[in-house]
């Protein structure tokens, strides 16, 4: 199910016009997309937080985004 919803969070990031990254340096947004069963993902979540915190500082204009992904349909 993660691989779906980070699929479709690509494909809307793609729409509006951002690209895979080749590092993370290069970055001007990182999303973690995480298991809202298990709670070791979310504490692997923290520990790529703490990783790209320095980044942050760097480069204050970087967005970081975590959560669970949610897709809202309608027909």
């Amino acid at each position: 199910m993660n691989v779906r919803d980070s699929e479709t969070m690509a494909g809307l990031l793609d729409a509006m016009g951002y690209t895979e990254s080749p590092s993370l340096e290069e970055s001007d947004l990182i999303v973690f997309n995480t298991c809202s069963v298990r709670h070791s993902a979310e504490n692997k979540v923290y520990g790529k937080l703490g990783e790209v915190a320095g980044l942050k500082r760097r480069k204050p204009d970087l967005l970081v985004a975590w959560g669970v992904a949610w897709l809202s349909c309608r027909k």
